[in-house]
């Protein structure tokens, strides 16, 4: 291979074009800070967030990430024990389907935002009601796409397997779950970044430890460099956790992402 056909496969290499294009971003940004004199207190320079955090000890960032994460796992793993049941019935039921999926709808449409205080309010300051706000925000999509991929099953397969008497939970298990692998495991990568939305949230409302609750008092007391640090802790948190589940399908269901790619 020749060296200008090696530049050019190393330039279109899937992770070479993404890092690049972010790097100058970064440069992009930092000349305009400075450039144009930009005040810190309106965007701080990348150079400036990364001063931020310094000025926060590795316990408190430790501390902080962890509250965050423990909330937002939580919150996901209990929207996964939630949907999957309902999925399941949605997909089997027609009758449950009309019955229950305007109620989703509706929860779905009620903006988290606006009724996190009152499950403040009714549940305490504990760590319940903020697994609850997370889990209301990430369990549609897992529902949604749970349901999409159970009824994705070839209708011939299903005919198949009640021709031979197999019982229910054998159709469920052994025919639909495989085929809806690839649609859950895409609901899973939305829904984990959601959560971490989902804890954030809740630490705006009430919290004395996590993320969202260190940028409202970074920005309450005018400390935007430390503000702007703990976005970008939030931002790769939600990178790592998508990153996680990505790594997840690729071991154990690698058959998914190549039928995903048809």
């Amino acid at each position: 291979m020749s060296t200008r056909n090696a530049i050019r496969h190393a330039a279109t290499a899937p992770a070479v074009l993404p890092v690049a294009t972010f790097i100058g971003l970064l440069i992009l940004w930092e000349l305009a800070c400075r450039l144009f004199a930009i005040p810190s207190y309106v965007l701080p320079s990348p150079s400036r967030i990364m001063g931020g955090f310094g000025a926060v000890d590795a316990a408190r960032w430790f501390a902080h990430v962890w509250s965050t994460f423990r909330v937002a796992m939580m919150g996901f793993l209990l929207s996964i024990v939630i949907s999957l049941p309902i999925a399941i019935a949605l997909a089997r039921s027609e009758v449950f389907s009309r019955a229950v999926y305007p109620i989703l709808v509706v929860i779905q449409s009620t903006p988290v935002v606006a009724i996190a205080p009152i499950i403040i309010v009714v549940m305490g300051a504990g760590d319940l009601p903020r697994v609850v706000i997370t889990c209301l925000i990430t369990f549609f999509p897992l529902v949604v796409s749970t349901t999409t991929g159970l009824l994705a099953t070839p209708p011939e397969l299903i005919e198949l397997s009640r021709s031979l008497r197999a019982p229910v939970w054998r159709e469920i298990t052994q025919i639909r779950l495989p085929y809806a692998v690839p649609y859950i495991f895409s609901a899973l990568k939305i829904s984990v970044t959601l959560s971490v939305i989902g804890a954030v949230v809740a630490e705006f409302v009430a919290a004395e430890k996590g993320l969202g609750y260190f940028i409202q008092f970074s920005t309450s007391m005018f400390q935007i460099q430390q503000a702007w640090s703990g976005l970008v802790v939030l931002v790769l948190l939600s990178l790592s956790l998508f990153q996680a589940v990505n790594l997840i399908q690729r071991v154990f269901f690698p058959w998914s992402i190549a039928r995903q790619s048809r």
